[in-house]
């Protein structure tokens, strides 16, 4: 049916406005009446030239985006993917990042729901938009817990610490501050790191080069190396170093080689910046694990801090990280968090305020901060546990080798060895999911599931090269 149009004065009452306006109506009615029959006539002749033609976006043209190429899936998170459409009720996921209770299930801490229900019930909280350097409240916290509340910056003003998106988000933005005001824009990661190490600070703006640090002979550090490539590194060049539970290898230097690790650095005027993602969740103490951060931080020199509270406080989704930077002075840390302001704004704009608001809550009470060490350490002993239950159970199978690097090894993960060939034929006969690499999540494994990975492991060491 054809629409009707209608004159704009036809209802109107107004003598005026109707005794003005008769011959605008008239010519009005002509043209709308005019175009009417002329897109009549065009939608039925369709060798008409002159009918209107398609946005290039719509239905019918091709999409603007057609020559995108696939990308892969992520080497870390596609293990989950194929873990998900597997359908056979034996399978086992070793890859997931994030802790998991003897049952398999994801945990949210007591603590942490504690926390939730006051501030649900505190009706004075609002949803106005943080600061861009987020809560205030969470920013000092977080200092104190990485570095110790007698540290030496943070009574000296000399710190400045700002909420970002997780230890990611965190390692973005002091990749990205550095890029654009330090001088040196090479960052040396240790070989293996974390898959997102490059990614990230590529795209900050820095040149990404490597130190020796895994020994696949010894499944342990290979320490000459890393100091060499250390000392051969430009002066003022920077250094990620983790700052406890290396991932992927779970392999950490003890304190004495943490001490001749620093005192190259410092000899060498390299700029440390620490990646804590596992803060108190390697060894079950929260002092422990900040031991290598706090003994830069107390030198005197300079230094960056990513902190993250996934695993520590299990705040996965909830992306709750901080970026601490040590600087000589107190008005050279004002300065540097007025310049790390400017990388957030058009990055984010501000964080989110309640993963923060949880974390803030604990930590500034005394109670719910120390059953939170209680829960914490009730999570890391668990890994612990599964660490020696697994060692034993393949000393027990006789499986070829030497893995008492299992249990030498700190953190959520292991690197157990295996290759790349022999982590395919564990997925495809026995629907075990790792990394390519080897690298399998402690925290995956349970008492019940240990024999099904024992078996598979010893079948992948004698039946694959």
């Amino acid at each position: 049916m054809r629409p009707q149009f209608t004159s704009p004065d036809a209802h109107s009452s107004s003598p005026a406005f109707s005794s003005s306006s008769s011959s605008f109506s008239s010519s009005s009615d002509r043209r709308i009446n005019a175009l009417v029959r002329h897109l009549d006539s065009s939608a039925m002749d369709p060798n008409n030239n002159s009918s209107i033609s398609a946005s290039p976006t719509s239905a019918h043209a091709n999409s603007v985006f057609a020559h995108v190429v696939r990308a892969p899936e992520d080497p870390i998170l596609g293990v989950t993917v194929a873990y998900n459409k597997d359908p056979s009720p034996a399978k086992l996921n070793l890859g997931v990042g994030a802790y998991r209770t003897e049952e398999g299930k994801p945990l949210v801490l007591n603590v942490v729901r504690k926390a939730e229900q006051l501030l649900v019930n505190d009706r004075s909280r609002v949803k106005e938009y943080l600061p861009i350097v987020g809560l205030a409240d969470f920013n000092k916290l977080s200092a104190k817990l990485i570095l110790g509340a007698d540290s030496p910056p943070i009574q000296e003003n000399r710190i400045t610490t700002v909420q970002c998106l997780s230890g990611t988000g965190s390692l973005r933005v002091g990749g990205e501050f550095l890029a654009k005001h330090y001088h040196e824009r090479t960052i040396y990661i240790p070989q293996p790191t974390w898959g997102n190490h490059t990614k990230v600070f590529t795209l900050a703006g820095l040149s990404v080069k490597s130190y020796r640090y895994y020994d696949p002979a010894t499944r342990g550090l290979n320490f000459q190396g890393l100091l060499e490539d250390l000392r051969s590194a430009p002066a003022g060049a920077i250094v990620l170093l983790h700052a406890c539970a290396h991932n992927p290898t779970g392999v950490d230097p003890t304190l004495e080689q943490w001490e001749q690790i620093r005192q190259l650095v410092r000899s060498r005027g390299l700029l440390p910046f620490f990646d804590s993602a596992y803060q108190g969740f390697a060894s079950g103490s929260l002092d422990a694990d900040a031991e290598s951060v706090r003994r830069f931080a107390a030198d005197g020199g300079e230094c960056l801090i990513a902190q993250s509270y996934a695993k520590n406080m299990g705040l996965y989704g909830e992306r709750v990280g901080a970026l601490s930077i040590v600087c000589k002075t107190a008005d050279v840390a004002s300065k540097v968090e007025s310049q790390v302001k400017l990388v957030i704004r058009p990055m984010y704009s501000n964080p989110p305020i309640h993963g923060a608001s949880i974390v803030s809550t604990i930590l500034k009470d005394r109670d719910l901060f120390n059953e939170w060490t209680i829960e914490l350490k009730a999570m890391a002993d668990r890994i612990i546990s599964m660490r020696h239950q697994l060692f034993e159970s393949l000393r027990a199978k006789g499986t070829p080798g030497d893995w008492s690097h299992i249990i030498k090894q700190i953190g959520m993960f292991t690197f157990t060895g295996l290759n790349s060939e022999q982590v395919a034929f564990m997925t495809k006969e026995y629907h075990i999911y790792m990394t390519s690499d080897g690298r399998i999540s402690m925290a995956g494994l349970s008492s019940r599931t240990v024999p099904h990975l024992t078996e598979a492991i010893h079948a992948a060491v004698t039946r694959v090269a």
